[in-house]
């Protein structure tokens, strides 16, 4: 149980967008579509990091869009482990809006991901820490 604790302290990954044009709708907000994506890779990457074998998205759960994120932000993500089964992990995304000249950020998104372990012929295997 320790090692879990660790590993999923370990695994917890921040990263950083910054919302340019080209990801904004008509609205001059990031497009739900590319927050869904940003998240995603996130949530695989935390996965990743938790369990150092190969994981695959198989269902993203309750997205909530709590705030737009305009453009000239930026947007921190933060994956977190949150549940782990025998072969999959659930992985809780949060987006946080911090604008670039105010030492201020709110929460716009959240997120659950599952990820699933799979082997070389796409089969779901356990989760083995180190």
């Amino acid at each position: 149980m320790e090692r879990q604790k660790e590993a999923i302290q370990n695994s917890e990954t921040h990263v950083v967008k910054c919302v340019f044009p080209n990801t904004t709708n008509h609205y001059d907000t990031l497009f739900g579509g590319t927050a869904l994506q940003w998240m995603d890779e996130v949530a695989f990457i935390t996965a990743t990091r938790f369990s150092r074998q190969r994981m695959v998205t198989v269902s993203s759960e309750k997205v909530d869009f709590k705030k737009p994120i305009p453009s000239g932000t930026f947007a921190e993500l933060i994956g977190k482990v949150t549940l782990v089964g025998s072969s999959s992990l659930k992985v809780r995304v949060d987006i946080f809006i911090e604008q670039m000249n105010k030492d201020h950020r709110e929460l716009a998104v959240t997120g659950e991901f599952i990820m699933v372990s799979i082997d070389d012929n796409k089969k779901a295997i356990p989760i083995k820490l180190g």
